[in-house]
């Protein structure tokens, strides 16, 4: 299996860790520690030396209750990473709603468009479309950042996640997205109760079904806290276990931000593969 993107086909015969860099002050784990486009540069050639094989870009917080980013900030934040970050020789991926920030972002040489609202704000999916080879992960996501958590979503959920990103997939295609571009997150967080979130974990398989590879991100998320009792800053081991995890079910993309342990981990994993 292969993921394709802007300047490379990626193989996914090993799983891959994408690397997060959050260039925002206000992410719920790290923000404000990159925030400057020297840190944020930075920690992207650190990622790189813990062996993250793609990096993550985001200039606006989805975390619950987060303010929106006007396109302006967004755009302040985000670019100028990007155009020196597309230097590395590594897929680049932009965390980003906006149809605006998707086209300057691709034009800057990002190779992938990860979007927490699956293209359905207003132009994203004709950006995406209108590139001739860009790689797009689609997530689910029930609600909006600053509600979501509010109102999260009812019952058991692995059924209606499953048909969400396969309605928007199957859209996405038929306007000439090829399928080898497109990626599925589940999208664990958002909307979602700690219950429905281990759902997701627990069925995950279900989601192999329906043919596309799949981006999880279980890093430092609240629901590990609640589950071990452990604050953002120690959630480090419970998230590389929920990576590996992922990865045992069929997660060909795990999003981290502690890559070198999450690296380090998928060794052994994949020493005891036969």
């Amino acid at each position: 299996m292969f993921w394709q993107t802007s300047r490379f086909r990626i193989d996914l015969n090993q799983p891959q860790v994408m690397g997060i860099v959050n260039v925002t002050p206000d992410s719920f784990s790290d923000g404000g520690q990159h925030a400057s486009t020297h840190q944020a540069l930075a920690h992207c050639e650190q990622l790189l030396k813990e062996g993250a094989h793609i990096l993550d870009i985001g200039g606006e917080s989805t975390r619950p209750g987060a303010p929106a980013v006007s396109l302006e900030e967004e755009l302040a934040r985000v670019l100028p990473v990007v155009r020196e970050a597309v230097r590395l020789n590594v897929p680049i991926s932009v965390d980003t709603y906006k149809a605006e920030v998707m086209q300057a972002v691709l034009d800057a040489g990002a190779d992938i468009i990860n979007d927490v609202w699956a293209l359905r704000q207003i132009g994203a999916q004709q950006v995406v479309a209108a590139h001739p080879a860009c790689g797009v992960c689609l997530m689910h996501m029930h609600g909006e950042p600053q509600t979501m958590q509010t109102w999260p979503m009812q019952g058991s959920i692995t059924q209606p996640v499953a048909e969400f990103l396969m309605h928007n997939a199957q859209a996405l295609q038929a306007l000439g997205v090829a399928h080898e571009r497109i990626a599925l997150d589940p999208g664990v967080g958002f909307g979602k109760t700690v219950a429905q979130n281990f759902e997701l974990l627990a069925h995950q398989k279900q989601l192999l079904t329906l043919g596309y590879p799949l981006l999880v991100g279980w890093s430092r998320k609240s629901s590990i806290g609640a589950v071990t009792g452990c604050e953002v800053g120690d959630r480090m081991l419970p998230s590389v276990a929920a990576a590996v995890i992922a990865v045992e079910r069929g997660a060909r993309i795990v999003r981290v931000h502690d890559v070198a342990q999450t690296v380090q981990a998928l060794k052994v994993w994949q020493a005891a593969q036969v």
